[in-house]
C-alpha cells in the first residue's frame, strides 16, 4: 500500500536534505534577511547552536497575513514560475528553509514591516501555534531553539559545541565577506566575534583576517567581455597552511566549486611549495543565464554552462597578476606603471614555463563577441578556440573521458603469505646484541678534535668515531621531549613578548578543543579576543622556536586529524623543531659543549636521528690502513 506522507514526516525528511547542522540553519537564515534587503543583521547561537540560533534583521518584514505561509514548505516570495528558476538573483528561493528548520526544533518569528504592526508566530516540531501582537523594530528576528529535540538520532550525531562553533563561524565570515556593504553583528555565547561596518571589502577582509593581511594581498578588478573578476589575492609570499582561507563568490554566492579552484592552484604552481595555500578573497559576476545555481541540496555549488570559459578567465587573470606581466595592469586596482609594478614582486623566483596564451572569451551564449577583438565570435566559437584541458575536474561532455585502466593485482600463493617467525626473531636478538655492542662507556672516548664543523672525532681503542653534532643534538631532544610529554612533567620557557596567533573560525575551534593537549607539551596558551590565541611560553627545549611555522604545520594537518591523535601529530612536529632547535653542521662548539654532548648520548654510538639518519659512524683501525696500502 503506498501512504501520502503527512507534513510533519515529509518536512522532517526534508530537512535533512536543508538543515543538517547548525552551521546551515545559520546559513539558511542570513540569506532570508539578505533577501529582504537587510543593511544590518545580527546573528547569535549558543552551545555551538544547539542550545539557540537567532538571526535580526532590519529588512522589509513580514506582513501578519504572510507570517503562517513562511511555515510553509515551498512558500517562497522569490519565484512565481518555472521561467523565474533560469534568472535566479536572490539567495534564496526554494521556499524550503523556514518549514524544515521549523521542523526539527522550536522556532519563532517575529516581524513587523515600515507600515505594519509587529506580529510573531512560534512552532514546535512544526505544529504552529497562534499570531500574536509582538514589539519589535522594521524587520525580523527569527529565533531557534533546541534544534533536533525531535530527532534524537541526528542531534547524537552533531559535532561538539566548539567544532559546531567553528563552523558558523566560518559560515558568517563569508557573509561578511560576500555583501561587505551589510553590517554585521556576530555573538557567540553572548560575546561579540565579529562586527563589520557595512564600510567595503576591504573593511569586510579586516575584520574576518586582520588589517594587516591586506598588505599582503593584490586587488584585481578585470572584466573579460562580460566576466567580471574582483577581490584580493595573496601575494606569491603569502600562502596559508590548509584552504579554509579560501573565499570564492559567484553572484554573491558562496561556493566551492573545482573549476575556479583548480584555474587559481595552477595560477599558483610555481609560487608555492607542497602543503601550501593560495589565499583569495574572490567574486565572479556572470550573466544568470550561463549559471545554474540550483544543482547542490545546500546551493553549495554551481554549475557553469562551459566550464573552460570560466577556468580561462579565471587563469589568464590571476597567473597574469602573480608573474607581473604587462597584462596586470589592465587587473591590479590601482596598479602604477609596468616597472614600478614588477618591482613589487620578488625578482629570485624562477619565471614560470611559458603558457599558452589566453583565448579571446565571451559570456552571453545569445550575443556575438564583443570588445576590442580583432573579430566578431560566437560564444560556440570561443568554445572551439579554447585549449585549457580541464579533465581532472570531472567529465565534461565536451571533453572525451576514459575510464582508468583497471590496476593488475598480483596473487600471492598461500605459501608467499607464510611468516618466517623463527628468522624473524633471529634478527631481532641480532639487531638487540649489534645495539648492545655498540653501547660504550663514555669515559673511554678520547676526543679527538672536529671535521669541517660538524663531525666530532672520538678515538676509542683501534677505533675512532664521528659523531654528526647535528643528527645527535637532533635526537637527544626529541627523545628528551617524547619522555617529557609522554608524563607530563614538560617545562616552560616564558618568551620575553608573547606571541599573537591569528587564525579562523574553524582553526580557532580546533585549537581551542585541544588546548589542553597544547599545554601539556609546554606551551601556555589562551584566547586572546576574537580569533586569536597569546602564546606566553614555549617548552623549554624549543625556546625560539618558529612558532609561526609551527602552528602552520599543525593546522596544516587539521583536515586529517579524523584518523590521527593530536598528541601523536604534535610529538612529530616537535621532532620537526628539534630538528631545528639542534646545533647546525658548519656550528663551532665549545669545549663544555662537546663534553655535554657526549654525556647526553651516553655512549650510544648507535643513535640516529629522529628520520632515521645515522648520527654516528665507526671507522676500524684496519678499514684505515687498507684505505693508506698499509695492508691489503
Amino acid at each position: 500500500m503506498i501512504h501520502v506522507l503527512t507534513p510533519d514526516i515529509y518536512n522532517r525528511i526534508a530537512a535533512g536534505e536543508v538543515v543538517d547542522r547548525p552551521y546551515s540553519v545559520v546559513k539558511e537564515l542570513t540569506e532570508n534577511a539578505i533577501d529582504a534587503g537587510a543593511t544590518e543583521i545580527a546573528i547569535e547561537i549558543e552551545e555551538g547552536g544547539k542550545k539557540r540560533i537567532r538571526v535580526t534583521d532590519n529588512g522589509c518584514g513580514i506582513e501578519k497575513s504572510d507570517l503562517a505561509a513562511a511555515f510553509l514548505p515551498h512558500a517562497t516570495s522569490k519565484l512565481s514560475s518555472a521561467e523565474d528558476l533560469a534568472a535566479i538573483a536572490t539567495l534564496g528561493f526554494r521556499g524550503e528553509a523556514i518549514a524544515s528548520i521549523a521542523s526539527v526544533s522550536e522556532t519563532e518569528i517575529v516581524s513587523k514591516t515600515a507600515e505594519g504592526e509587529a506580529w510573531s508566530l512560534s512552532s514546535k516540531g512544526g505544529k504552529m501555534g497562534e499570531i500574536s501582537p509582538a514589539g519589535g523594530a522594521k524587520g525580523t528576528c527569527v529565533t531557534v531553539d533546541s534544534l533536533f529535540f525531535n530527532t534524537p538520532a541526528r542531534l547524537k550525531f552533531l559535532k561538539s559545541d566548539a567544532s559546531e562553533e567553528g563552523d558558523v563561524t566560518n559560515m558568517v565570515a563569508r557573509f561578511i565577506l560576500s555583501r561587505p556593504e551589510i553590517s554585521f553583528t556576530y555573538l557567540v555565547n553572548g560575546k561579540v566575534r565579529y562586527r563589520s561596518f557595512g564600510d567595503g571589502l576591504k573593511s569586510a577582509v579586516a575584520v574576518v583576517y586582520g588589517a594587516d593581511v591586506l598588505d599582503k594581498c593584490i586587488e584585481i578588478d578585470a572584466d573579460k567581455h562580460g566576466i567580471v573578476l574582483r577581490g584580493f589575492i595573496g601575494n606569491r609570499n603569502f600562502y596559508k597552511p590548509n584552504r579554509s582561507y579560501q573565499s570564492f563568490f559567484v553572484n554573491g554566492r558562496y561556493v566551492v566549486n573545482q573549476t575556479v579552484a583548480l584555474a587559481v592552484a595552477n595560477a599558483y604552481k610555481n609560487y608555492l611549495m607542497t602543503r601550501q595555500y593560495p589565499f583569495y578573497v574572490l567574486f565572479l559576476e556572470v550573466p544568470t543565464e550561463i549559471v545554474d545555481v540550483n544543482v547542490h541540496p545546500n546551493k553549495a555549488d554551481v554549475r557553469f554552462a562551459d566550464n573552460r570559459i570560466i577556468y580561462g578567465s579565471v587563469y589568464s587573470v590571476v597567473s597574469a597578476v602573480l608573474d607581473g606581466s604587462a597584462g596586470a595592469l589592465e587587473y591590479v586596482v590601482g596598479s602604477a606603471p609596468r616597472a614600478e609594478l614588477k618591482s613589487t614582486f620578488p625578482q629570485n623566483i624562477p619565471e614560470k614555463e611559458e603558457r599558452p596564451a589566453p583565448v579571446r572569451q565571451v559570456a552571453d551564449p545569445n550575443r556575438p563577441f564583443e570588445g576590442s577583438a580583432p573579430a566578431q565570435m560566437t560564444y560556440a566559437e570561443a568554445k572551439k578556440e579554447l585549449q585549457f584541458d580541464i579533465s581532472p575536474i570531472g567529465k565534461p561532455s565536451y571533453i572525451p573521458y576514459r575510464e582508468p585502466t583497471p590496476a593488475v593485482l598480483e596473487v600471492r600463493s598461500p605459501a608467499a603469505e607464510e611468516r618466517d617467525f623463527f628468522e624473524e626473531n633471529r634478527r631481532a636478538l641480532l639487531e638487540k646484541e649489534k645495539a648492545k655492542q655498540q653501547k660504550i662507556d663514555p669515559a673511554a672516548l678520547e676526543f679527538k678534535g672536529e671535521l669541517f664543523r660538524t663531525y666530532l672525532i672520538y678515538e676509542e681503542g683501534d677505533k675512532a668515531y664521528l659523531v654528526d653534532q647535528h643528527a645527535a643534538h637532533e635526537r637527544i631532544l626529541y627523545d628528551r621531549l617524547r619522555r617529557k610529554c609522554e608524563t607530563r612533567t614538560a617545562l616552560s620557557q616564558p618568551m620575553l613578548l608573547p606571541f599573537i596567533l591569528h587564525t579562523n573560525g574553524q582553526e580557532f575551534a580546533f585549537l581551542l578543543k585541544n588546548l589542553d593537549i597544547l599545554r601539556s607539551f609546554g606551551f601556555e596558551i589562551e584566547e586572546f579576543g576574537g580569533d586569536s590565541f597569546k602564546v606566553s611560553a614555549v617548552p623549554v627545549d624549543l625556546f625560539g622556536m618558529d612558532l609561526e611555522r609551527f602552528f602552520g604545520e599543525v593546522l596544516s594537518s587539521m583536515d586529517t586529524l579524523r584518523a590521527i591523535k593530536l598528541a601523536d601529530l604534535l610529538k612529530d612536529r616537535l621532532a620537526t623543531m628539534a630538528c631545528k632547535a639542534a646545533v647546525k653542521g658548519g656550528e663551532k662548539l665549545t669545549d663544555g659543549e662537546v663534553k655535554e654532548l657526549l654525556k647526553e648520548m651516553n655512549g650510544d654510538m648507535g643513535i640516529k636521528c629522529p628520520h632515521g639518519r645515522p648520527a654516528c659512524v665507526k671507522i676500524e683501525k684496519t678499514e684505515l690502513e687498507k684505505l693508506f696500502k698499509r695492508i691489503v
